[in-house]
């Protein structure tokens, strides 16, 4: 469970992270891509923060995220400049694509089709088998 300082401090890079990255992206002039920082987790001896993001359009995550993590230390010390008064030590940063919303997207097309396991008992005769 996360303390008060793990979220405090995770709210701090999250909204300074989305700043630094959406400037990043209206800066180089990339009119069709939008990034948010769903969440960030910070471990308990505050020397990681986990970064989980959004990136829309889909067929752009990868390679949008490839290059965050290659630069990554310019995005570090972008953050250090922006949080120097609040934070003493920024934690390093690991970025991971937040894939929520695509598991909630499978769950409802899941629901709306004909292999509904609520409206359809058969699937879940099926699956157990499995």
């Amino acid at each position: 469970m996360e303390t008060n300082r793990q979220k405090k401090i995770g709210g701090v890079i999250q909204k300074d992270l989305v700043d630094i990255l959406q400037g990043e992206v209206r800066k180089n002039g990339l009119t069709n891509l939008i990034i948010s920082v769903s969440k960030v987790s910070v471990t308990t001896d505050l020397s990681v923060a986990t970064v989980y993001l959004s990136i829309f359009p889909q067929e752009k995550a990868q390679e949008t995220l490839v290059a965050i993590k290659t630069n990554s230390k310019l995005i570090k010390h972008d953050l250090s400049q922006r949080v120097r008064l609040q934070l003493r030590k920024v934690p390093n940063l690991v970025f991971f694509i937040d894939d929520s919303l695509d598991y909630i997207e499978k769950i409802d097309n899941a629901l709306s089709n004909k292999e509904n396991p609520i409206e359809n008992r058969d699937l879940l005769e099926k699956r157990r088998l499995s």
